[in-house]
């Protein structure tokens, strides 16, 4: 343990043999699934089950060609699945290690910034005001630290702490000059003695018992599971249907084969109506989706809050710094005796020589613009000073400059004016001017000035100076440049913009009008909220899109308002009291510049650059998810139809086994198609030209809802038409045609598959804008020439007599691949009409 007056902290060295001893700063460690297990799992699948039942059935057939080639296929599955999930764990954790808690630490005698999860004993931590405390320590040092420990103790009073040396012996069992993980600093700063972590912290004690609870599945990934249970449920009633038939349609056959026959035959419809892939695309869609918005400056904290996005119809945000760049600026100057300059340089010299206030940071930014440089302000001899206090509302600086004594004080206006020497004339025309720029949305601050002749006339207080008017300074926060633009995108999405401020409603309306916010003429202050009743705030929402001077406590009150409404609600906030705010909402957004570690615990996604074109991008990628699952999901449905209606039609027909269109291996070849197909492909799909000129969808509406059913029915059935009438035709009920009327119907199926994607990429537009715009793609141009390789390679190679085919002739080929354009692009015309009606 580092010795407590070493305050070099511990070295890089000592630091890793102590992780090496104690572990961890964890509540529970990170359960790391084997990848034997993730194997299994998969293989747990009902899809792979009945897959390595059919091989196991070919080799008791006394096939083992067939069997062992099942078994490659399987694997060939499992392989993609496997790799699909390692990306996936990959992105989710690359995305965990981004949005960790941070601490800063002393270690190697400098300040360093680390991962929570890596403070060890014997740490010197730094902590101040916003901070979740991440370990419990000793306090080494400490100013004005007030810590709100209720999460532990369940007193809601801060606790004032002091620093171990000035600490009195008493018995009680929560410490005065001790600091416990999970508690807030809510004031001042510390330097604390890392002394435990993880599970042996008081809040580690707690909190072994609440990170056994179980992760609960989210609507989404609900609905998708009830999909696939509906789909086995299906498949089961058809498995014995279609048993059933094959049994009777080989009187010929030895019972032992009619048997193994009729579950070959049921297995293989089984695995043509179970679609698997509904839950891998949830996981592989929104942790991929999760990983671009990474690359946009958004940190996804919770995976289904990318889903959730898409849905959003009030975004509620901040003023300062998220609509307008938290930069002061001096929009206005008013000289009463029409000289700027000396205005300005009076100003100047009312500044602090060590500048932290915006506002004063901007006032001498505006008199460097004019050339008086902080050299020239600030040569002479600061005499005395008149501290600025709430009371007051103004300050003054003495200076002896150039061989004169200046007192140049400035403040707010209704003060300043105060003790000037005015007519009334003269204070008249300057309230009318104060009047008028705080119209316009300006701070205004009033300066004036006095020229005392000696020291000894120099007053005592402000308050006791007889200054001269000089003018006033307006100033404001000026919007971001994109954000009019912005604004513009939101409305038309639908979404309301709603402004929350702790400044005054003249600023923000005014803000609210230059940027073309509706309802800008329409505020609610904090105070007539408090006087409001829930259901009367519930009708004002309706049509108010600003709150000035609001409290904390007022913002969650808003957001329940919304969500009240029926609204999908995401709210931005980065103080610790817009906590409570960000977690009722439906997205809670953090800001990742300013924002205390608290309020981004709270959130489901952090803004790393604190922009609201940040946001407008975020919502709309989470449209494009939303919208590119539900295309994977009838794509899905689409391309399950003609393999399952080919499996349940042919024993129908009354054709023998050896001669049907599908075998159990033939479903697992079309499988390896469909898996990247959906995973990659449909995943990387761009937004379409008019998601944000839809308005949000309602988040009860189901994933697939009747019109997308009916589409994928169709476009199915078309496939399976297509596909199955050239098998039938070309099979003219001879069994010897088998392999050649099964590679003309299979060579339809593959080719449907890679046009249907390009179709099947936009509701509104024709194939050939898709194509154009996927061509940039390179991965979509890998998949496609992987898929047309292979589809040539089980044409052409000697896999063809392995897989029960037969190769085609170039004209058989053509005919193929015109049967399969007729098969996906008649629906072309659908969008046609569709198109046509919209208009």
């Amino acid at each position: 343990m580092t010795n407590k007056g070493n305050m070099a902290g511990l070295s890089s060295a000592e630091a890793k043999k102590l992780q090496e001893q104690y572990g961890k700063n964890e509540l529970t460690p990170q359960k790391k699934e084997s990848f034997i297990k993730k194997v299994l799992h998969i293989m747990c699948e009902p899809m792979f089950l009945l897959l390595i039942v059919a091989a196991i059935i070919y080799f008791i057939l006394g096939e083992p060609r067939d069997g062992a080639i099942m078994l490659i296929f399987v694997i060939g599955i499992i392989s993609i699945d496997v790799i699909q999930e390692w990306k996936t764990d990959k992105t989710l954790n690359a995305l965990k290690d981004l949005t960790a808690p941070h601490v800063t630490v002393i270690r190697n005698g400098k300040e360093t910034t680390i991962a929570s999860a890596d403070l060890v004993p014997g740490d010197l931590m730094m902590i101040h005001e916003g901070v979740k405390i991440p370990a419990d320590g000793i306090i080494v040092k400490c100013n004005d630290l007030c810590v709100d420990e209720s999460s532990l103790t369940g007193e809601a009073e801060g606790v004032w702490k002091v620093n171990t040396e000035n600490a009195e012996t008493t018995s009680d069992y929560w410490r005065k000059d001790y600091c416990y993980a999970g508690t807030l600093v809510t004031q001042g700063t510390a330097t604390v003695l890392v002394d435990k972590i993880g599970t042996t912290t008081e809040y580690g004690k707690i909190g072994a018992n609440i990170a056994l609870a179980p992760d609960e599945d989210t609507p989404l990934q609900k609905q998708t599971k009830s999909l696939v249970k509906l789909c086995a449920g299906i498949a089961a009633v058809l498995l014995t249907l279609v048993g059933i038939f094959t049994y009777f349609n080989i009187p010929d056959h030895e019972i032992g084969d009619r048997i193994i026959e009729s579950i070959l035959s049921g297995i293989t419809l089984a695995m043509a109506m179970i679609p698997e892939e509904f839950p891998v695309i949830l996981t592989v869609f929104l942790s991929m989706g999760a990983w671009r918005l990474a690359k946009k400056q958004s940190l996804v904290r919770k995976l289904p809050s990318v889903e959730t996005l898409g849905a959003v119809s009030v975004l509620c945000v901040d003023k300062t710094g998220t609509i307008t760049m938290n930069q002061m600026k001096v929009q206005g100057t008013w000289a009463m005796d029409g000289d700027n300059h000396s205005l300005c340089e009076t100003m100047g010299l009312g500044c602090e020589t060590d500048v932290y206030d915006p506002m004063e940071k901007a006032m001498l930014s505006h008199c460097d613009s004019l050339g008086i440089t902080k050299k020239n302000l600030f040569s002479g001899e600061l005499i005395t000073e008149y501290a600025f206090t709430n009371e007051l509302k103004m300050m003054g600086h003495v200076w002896r400059r150039n061989g004169e004594i200046v007192i140049a004080a400035k403040g707010s206006p209704e003060r300043i004016l105060t003790i000037c020497k005015l007519t009334d004339k003269e204070r008249e025309i300057c309230e009318k001017k104060v009047s008028e720029m705080s119209k316009e949305g300006l701070r205004v601050i009033a300066v004036a000035k006095m020229l005392p002749q000696t020291e000894e006339d120099i007053p005592n207080t402000i308050t006791d100076c007889s200054l001269s008017f000089q003018g006033l300074i307006g100033l404001a926060d000026p919007p971001r440049e994109s954000i009019k633009a912005d604004i513009a995108v939101c409305n038309k999405a639908g979404i309301r913009v709603v402004m929350i401020t702790g400044d005054n409603g003249i600023t923000a309306s005014s803000i609210a009008k230059k940027i073309g916010m509706p309802n800008s003429d329409k505020i609610i202050t904090g105070d007539e909220l408090s006087n409001m009743t829930d259901e009367e705030l519930r009708e004002k929402v309706k049509d108010v899109s600003i709150f000035s001077r609001v409290l904390p406590e007022h913002k969650m009150r808003i957001v329940k308002a919304f969500k009240d409404n029926g609204e999908i609600v995401a709210m931005t906030g980065d103080g610790v009291n817009d906590a409570p705010a960000l977690k009722y909402a439906d997205i809670g957004i953090a800001m990742g510049k300013r924002g205390s570690e608290v309020s981004r615990e709270a959130a489901d996604l952090i803004l790393m650059d604190d922009n609201f074109t940040t946001i407008v991008e975020t919502v709309k990628d989470g449209r494009r998810i939303y919208d590119n699952i539900r295309k994977a999901v009838g794509y899905i449905f689409t391309i399950h139809i003609p393999i399952a209606f080919a499996s349940l039609l042919a024993p129908m027909l009354g054709i023998s086994p050896a001669a049907l269109f599908l075998l159990p291996l033939h479903v697992v070849l079309l499988e390896l198609v469909i898996d990247p197909t959906c995973s990659i492909v449909l995943e990387r799909q761009p937004a379409e030209y008019d998601i944000m000129e839809r308005k949000p969808r309602n988040p009860k509406e189901k994933l697939i809802n009747s019109k997308m059913l009916l589409k994928s029915v169709l476009q199915g059935v078309v496939i399976f038409a297509t596909s199955f009438a050239t098998y039938f035709t070309v099979l003219a009920g001879n069994q010897d045609n088998a392999s050649l009327a099964r590679a003309m119907g299979l060579t339809i199926i593959i080719l449907s598959n890679l046009f249907l994607v390009i179709v099947n990429s936009s509701d509104h537009d024709f194939a050939v804008k898709s194509f154009i715009r996927l061509a940039k793609d390179k991965v979509m141009w890998i998949v496609a020439v992987v898929t047309v390789l292979g589809l040539l390679a089980i044409l052409y190679t000697p896999l063809t007599g392995f897989l029960k085919l037969a190769s085609l002739s170039a004209s058989q080929f053509i005919r193929a691949f015109g049967i399969a354009v007729i098969s996906v692009f008649w629906y072309e015309l659908v969008k046609v009409f569709k198109n046509l009606k919209n208009k």
